[in-house]
């Protein structure tokens, strides 16, 4: 399979770019200026894309069985603090990403996208989502030890979302546990639909690698197209 990472260099692109390889597949790692990176792994080429701009994404979709989008207006795994920052400033810029690549894949309709979004929208109530709540989300980012103005950008996920639910395209939408950090690939986690997946302590918690299992697992074996997914322990 071929699978193109948006984010590659990312928290958890970097992580799907490293188990597509160790898994066999085919990687078209994206980043926006991939002059410069080194790369020794087999199987794998790096190309600029700008995840804005539905032009330069379509000319990166040929061949590409999947394409995996982790955007986000920054890179965290270098600068967590400018990623917050950007995406306050701005958090209509999640939903322009969804629009651009939907757009995109017109040319190319059975490529399959998945976009790895937000865990604010998942539901915590039949119909009720964090993001819908400013006492709840608020009481969700001062846990996560994120500033309350995050409220915008969490609520930009969602609209990204629901950017989605109006296309007919292959796409999937990613939602990661609340709590997500780099730690161990263990393989062991459960999948889930619009409500979080929590573990005995009523936690909804996950890695940075175990995500990326789910990540890959999804675009090798499709259960969630035109659906959202989550994971956790």
């Amino acid at each position: 399979m071929h699978i193109g990472i948006i984010g590659a260099t990312g928290g958890i692109g970097s992580r799907v770019v490293t188990e597509a390889l160790e898994r066999g597949h085919h990687v078209t790692a994206l980043t926006r200026d991939a002059t410069g990176i080194e790369e020794e792994r087999e199987n794998i080429v790096w190309r600029t894309v700008d995840v804005l701009d539905a032009g330069s994404i379509a000319a990166v979709l040929p061949g590409l069985d999947v394409l995996i989008s982790g955007y986000q207006p920054g890179n965290a795994a270098r600068d967590f603090a400018d990623t917050v920052s950007r995406s306050i400033a701005d958090p209509t810029v999640y939903a322009t990403a969804a629009r651009a690549l939907l757009k995109a894949l017109e040319s190319h309709p059975r490529t399959r996208l998945i976009v790895i979004g937000g865990a604010g929208s998942l539901e915590i109530e039949p119909g009720l989502t964090r993001a819908d709540s400013d006492e709840l989300l608020h009481a969700s980012l001062d846990q996560l030890g994120l500033p309350r103005e995050y409220a915008a950008a969490v609520r930009g996920h969602r609209d990204a979302l629901n950017v989605l639910r109006t296309s007919n395209r292959l796409w999937t939408y990613f939602s990661p546990a609340e709590e997500i950090l780099p730690g161990r690939r263990t393989g062991r986690f459960r999948v889930g639909g619009d409500q979080p997946v929590l573990d005995a302590e009523g936690r909804s918690r996950i890695s940075f690698e175990d995500a990326a299992v789910a990540l890959v697992e999804e675009a090798e074996l499709p259960r969630f197209v035109q659906r959202r997914f989550t994971a956790g322990y």
